[in-house]
């Protein structure tokens, strides 16, 4: 990440449809896929400290971590902030906050795959809501087919654990319309910083409190701290640029790609085996997002266009 980038000016007028043309949607693509594949790999390390630290415990160190971190890199100049800015990094803080913590307890209580499957319904509601194309809706419904053939969720009775994974659905789509506000207004990773920041703080007494409970150990520590790099500060930082690229609807259809990142890390770096059922799910999913990546539009707008959104006060 150069100094350039990181320093781009906030308001900057959106590509149509949040890409640059076709280069501009290829970067967009490569940010989510490596902000898919380091997500899942954080979340996969980070699971190894539950039997030590609980959820609560790992999802506190990796708030701590990603926001020392995104501080780090994104340097926020908080003073400079204007109230219109604020707004939505609060928020951000927030989804934050919640996110990982409803989904790990969601996953505790009902298991991973109900789990999952609820939480894709963010991302896919965001997909079909923000699509005026009939092939992405097509695309983000064959995809969110394939991701509950590909989670295989269980019935389940638990309704607080159920609530639970669709908060972490509603979370994720906040995510997904948060960061695009953030990106337009703030540079670099200047706002998800800040908001990563807020969401460590938020997360000092929970986590003092877990972890007087859960006494660590360091290779606890080590695994969940990895976790807090993997899976969360280098998504924050890849998504927030990536959504500078790619429309929200877009981003919501390739989040599909997650338990398919999920199912392979698994398999090379846990050894466990996928059925012939799963490996057409992942098939179908690859396949609606190729599909999706490919008929994108790439056109861009006229000098109207640009005129309307400008007073319109869109940037």
């Amino acid at each position: 990440m150069t100094i350039s980038v990181l320093q781009r000016r906030p308001g900057a007028p959106p590509p149509p449809d949040g890409s640059a043309g076709r280069a501009g949607r290829s970067a967009g693509v490569a940010l989510m896929l490596g902000s898919g594949f380091s997500n899942q790999l954080g979340a996969a390390l980070g699971a190894l400290a539950f039997p030590v630290l609980g959820p609560a415990g790992v999802v506190a160190v990796r708030q701590w971590v990603a926001g020392v971190a995104l501080l780090a890199i994104g340097r926020p100049r908080l003073r400079s902030f204007t109230g219109r800015q604020w707004r939505p990094v609060l928020a951000l803080a927030l989804v934050f906050a919640t996110m990982n913590l409803s989904l790990y307890t969601a996953i505790d209580r009902i298991g991973l795959g109900l789990a999952v499957t609820l939480e894709f319904l963010g991302p896919l509601s965001v997909a079909l809501a923000g699509s005026r194309r009939r092939v992405d809706l097509v695309c983000a419904l064959f995809a969110g087919a394939a991701v509950v053939v590909l989670a295989r969720p269980e019935p389940t009775t638990d309704y607080l654990g159920i609530a639970l994974g669709l908060l972490a659905a509603v979370c994720w789509a906040s995510y997904i319309l948060l960061n695009r506000v953030i990106g337009q207004r703030l540079p670099g990773a200047e706002g998800s910083a800040a908001a990563a920041a807020l969401s460590a703080l938020l997360y000092v007494p929970i986590g003092i409190l877990t972890l007087l409970h859960h006494p660590p150990t360091a290779r606890a520590l080590g695994y969940a701290a990895a976790a807090g790099i993997l899976a969360s500060a280098v998504p924050f930082v890849a998504d927030v640029f990536a959504l500078r690229r790619v429309p929200a609807r877009f981003f919501g259809v390739f989040m599909s790609v997650n338990p398919v990142l999920a199912a392979l890390i698994g398999r090379v770096v846990l050894g466990q085996s996928l059925q012939w059922v799963e490996w057409l799910a992942i098939a179908a999913i690859v396949t609606a997002n190729t599909v999706s990546v490919l008929t994108a539009d790439h056109r861009a707008p006229g000098p109207s266009a640009v005129a309307r959104r400008a007073r319109r006060g869109a940037w």
